[in-house]
């Protein structure tokens, strides 16, 4: 957590924190992704805040974010977005009050949807569930996934004019990718390993959740 939130190298962690040597708390790092341990905690507190009431299943909003990749590794490449510099691409899911569900993490030219929450099919509590996303994920089989999981797809076609309203039910997701680059390992990739980055992201995914549950028991 104290590298998430400032982005230190392994090397420097103060040790006068009580932090063990940087190559220890990595190798740590790797072998609970390895065991599922933060994804695990992102689907308890998702339940939890499910059973509180706090999720806003009549939506999932789809959306994108680049980023820039310090080393070159699997699921990076040239971004379109930043003079062609390697770079990688965070693929978000989220309700309709902003709460990450999935992500998805690819090199930059790959746009597909992440897989969606896990777990039990909820009720959309007497709406028609829909999945807003932008052009780059115009594609037959994102519509054919959302449409098997009775979720509507809004996805502009490419080449036609934009969806009128698209950008008001989207706004959400902009939102949540802004609370994720908060934290100051997420904004620039340093891992050279997917996984070791994924890391980092499911916990950060855990720690919004873990804010929002918090805020409504107080």
């Amino acid at each position: 957590m104290y590298v998430l939130h400032n982005d230190i190298a392994w090397q420097l962690l103060p040790l006068e924190l009580g932090f063990g040597s940087g190559q220890t708390c990595w190798r740590r790092l790797d072998r609970w992704q390895q065991a599922d341990v933060f994804d695990q905690l992102h689907r308890v507190l998702l339940a939890e805040l499910n059973a509180a009431g706090e999720l806003d299943w009549s939506r999932a909003c789809v959306d994108g974010s680049h980023i820039r990749a310090k080393k070159w590794g699997a699921d990076t490449g040239p971004s379109p977005v930043d003079r062609r510099k390697t770079g990688s691409k965070h693929h978000l899911i989220c309700d309709g009050r902003g709460t990450p569900f999935r992500y998805h993490h690819s090199g930059q030219r790959k746009r597909r949807h992440p897989d969606p929450c896990p777990g039990r099919r909820h009720p959309s509590r007497g709406r028609t569930a829909r999945a807003p996303a932008d052009k780059g994920y115009d594609s037959n089989p994102n519509r054919e996934e959302l449409r098997k999981r009775q979720i509507l797809p809004v996805i502009s076609r490419k080449g036609a004019p934009n969806i009128k309203g698209l950008g008001k039910l989207r706004y959400v997701v902009e939102q949540t990718f802004a609370l994720l680059h908060q934290f100051k390992r997420l904004a620039v990739r340093w891992e050279h390993r997917t996984e070791l980055h994924d890391a980092f992201m499911s916990l950060a995914c855990g720690l919004i959740c873990w804010r929002r549950l918090r805020n409504h028991r107080s």
